[in-house]
């Protein structure tokens, strides 16, 4: 089986977020895919196959199917088009969220996927002990939002990853007004084997609609500050998120299922 490794939402090989990426001809089982992704050092392993005109395309952590992952599906798009000599202008792929389009803007890959408001939610109980401060808000989608008022608190918390596996959330986003950029932002996910993802585009399925009803506008520049560090480029249209990111392939090979 061939397999990709991509660095997607940055310009160089030391940065942004890393994804497996598999193409496949026909679905084996689910456990076969599971297994791969664990005995991997991965946040997500993506891997698709052709389906009509479109693509389908699954993400797993090293310990569970995703339902929703931007960096990977960027990834994938990324090798479609720079390895597998996809021709078509715009790429489709029925996930577990729907359709999700990838198009090349020229300048960067363009990925279309479905916004996900948070409304405001209580202080869960053992937050402060996770994050090791206290958010001024807190809002809740199928991640839970943590708002600071400066980049310099986000940039340094200092998380206890088995508190934070404790709280019944999926994942915590922290997030503050940008110094250089509109916004910045972290992403811990424990629970689901990645106790801090270096860039995630499905967190920002949260913040773009966030920071929109925050600052009135539609577009933004993002940062993550993560160690690796990554850059994006959002857009709130409709009920829709628009995330901007170049893509470097760091490796090529071959995996045994």
């Amino acid at each position: 089986m061939r397999y990709f490794q991509v660095n997607a939402f940055t310009r160089t090989p030391q940065g942004g977020n890393p994804a497996g990426v598999c193409p496949l001809e026909a679905w084996p089982d689910t456990s076969v895919m599971q297994n791969l992704a664990a005995s991997m050092t991965l946040a997500e392993i993506a891997f698709f196959v052709p389906q009509g005109d479109a693509f389908g395309l699954r993400w797993f952590t090293p310990q569970v199917e995703m339902d929703l992952c931007g960096h990977a599906t960027l990834a994938s798009a990324h090798v479609l088009f720079r390895h597998l000599g996809y021709a078509r202008p715009e790429v489709r792929f029925q996930t577990r969220s729907g359709e999700l389009r990838v198009w090349n803007d020229g300048i960067a890959l363009a990925m279309d996927l479905p916004a996900r408001p948070a409304v405001q939610s209580l202080f869960p109980s053992g937050l402060d002990e996770a994050l090791g401060a206290i958010p001024s808000q807190v809002w809740q989608a199928r991640d839970l939002l943590c708002v600071f008022h400066s980049a310099q608190q986000v940039r340094q918390l200092r998380p206890r990853f088995d508190a934070i596996a404790a709280l019944d959330v999926h994942a915590v986003i922290a997030t503050a007004p940008g110094e250089d950029c509109d916004f910045v932002s972290r992403f811990f996910a424990p629970s689901v084997g990645v106790d801090e993802d270096p860039v995630t585009g499905s967190a920002h399925c949260t913040l773009v609609p966030y920071w929109a009803e925050r600052l009135g506008k539609k577009r933004f520049d993002a940062r993550q500050l993560s160690a690796r560090g990554g850059e994006l480029d959002c857009e709130l249209v409709g009920d829709r998120v628009i995330l901007r990111g170049q893509s470097v392939t760091v490796l090529e090979g071959q995996a045994v299922l």
